[in-house]
């Protein structure tokens, strides 16, 4: 009896000494992938985010409201990347971009209204690193410029590295 309660007590000391390792190299966790482009339910998310900018108001419901978008369209477009959609995925990394570009002036309003806005600072500088590691994984993947062909309209360059780039700088 004595064995097998030590090799359960070893298997137990095992199993826990494996599963606390951690392997992301930052603690912000992006959203799963919501309705992609092409989906019956991505127009009706789309109407549903421009009601609901009504309702998160002031500086720290803005701040919310741009933070997650900016990482859901981020994350949209790191999929949609991986699928090889390049014209998606670089809309989808613009839309990301303007929402993370208005999230600092709402800290900044928010700071000079005297709130305490340094758990906001760190919960962007933590998204910012999370979304930088995410474009650097992105910008390793795919190719620095791409012609987009479709059937029906002019090609398109899509200086795809460039983009990248500046999102990068962005969140710097």
């Amino acid at each position: 009896m004595t064995r097998l309660f030590r090799i359960a007590i070893f298997f137990i000391i095992l199993f826990f000494a494996i599963t606390n390792q951690v392997f992301a190299q930052s603690e912000y966790v992006l959203p799963y992938p919501s309705n992609m482009p092409g989906s019956i339910f991505y127009n009706l998310d789309l109407i549903h985010e421009k009601i609901s900018k009504y309702w998160h108001f002031g500086d720290f419901g803005q701040f919310n409201y741009n933070l997650k978008l900016a990482d859901k369209y981020l994350v949209e477009a790191k999929t949609l990347f991986e699928y090889k959609q390049f014209l998606l995925g670089y809309n989808a990394l613009q839309k990301s971009d303007s929402y993370f570009v208005k999230i600092l002036p709402k800290i900044i309003e928010a700071q000079k209204k005297g709130k305490n806005v340094i758990k906001k600072k760190e919960v962007l500088k933590k998204a910012s690193e999370k979304h930088i590691e995410v474009l650097e994984e992105i910008g390793s993947n795919v190719p620095g410029t791409f012609l987009w062909e479709d059937e029906k309209v002019p090609p398109i360059e899509l200086n795809l590295g460039e983009a990248i780039a500046k999102s990068i700088n962005l969140r710097e």
